[in-house]
């Protein structure tokens, strides 16, 4: 089979869609055309008198009547109210313990008595620091929940993304019961 040359080809393609476009062209002629009449202008706002008004008043409480009651604003910035009750929660640390991270606490020795339960933990700088329940632990404001045989529970209280209130505990056991 022969090649056809590059403007043939092109000529060829021009002249089949003309072809195309002829033939849907009779297709649509052939239908009878409908001309509509205007519809009538409506009147949006009016001047209104004495009875006019009870009657506006009454086409107005036909519509839609935005209620946003238990609906969030969609213009109020969400990363602002974030802010703002992260500033409300932030609380200074009353002890040395609450200005450390727990991951630099380790915990060393508990005693469990029939007068109490008490831990020692060790900071980063070699200090103990003696626990019971109840004491505030950690920069997340965690609170020691239960001293175990073995492990302290440190309980860690968070609000999720929905804005309730959820708890975390966290585990920290004596170096020989790993």
């Amino acid at each position: 089979m022969q090649k056809l040359p590059r403007k043939r080809k092109s000529n060829i393609l021009f002249l089949v869609s003309i072809s195309i476009l002829f033939i849907f062209d009779l297709a649509v002629a052939s239908q009878e055309l409908i001309y509509k009449d205007r519809r009538p202008l409506k009147k949006v706002f009016a001047v209104q008198t004495g009875a006019d008004k009870a009657e506006a008043a009454k086409e107005m409480n036909k519509g839609y009547l935005y209620d946003p009651t238990g609906k969030t604003d969609p213009f109020a910035s969400f990363i602002a109210k974030r802010e703002k009750i992260e500033k409300k929660q932030k609380r200074k640390p009353q002890t040395y313990l609450e200005t450390l991270d727990l991951s630099q606490l380790k915990l060393s020795v508990i005693i469990v008595s029939p007068k109490g339960k008490w831990a020692m933990v060790r900071d980063s700088k070699g200090l103990g620091h003696v626990i019971k329940e109840g004491t505030g632990i950690g920069t997340n404001g965690g609170v020691v929940h239960e001293i175990r045989a073995g492990e302290v529970i440190i309980r860690e209280e968070y609000e999720d993304f929905r804005g309730e209130i959820q708890y975390k505990d966290i585990i920290k056991k004596t170096p020989s019961t790993k």
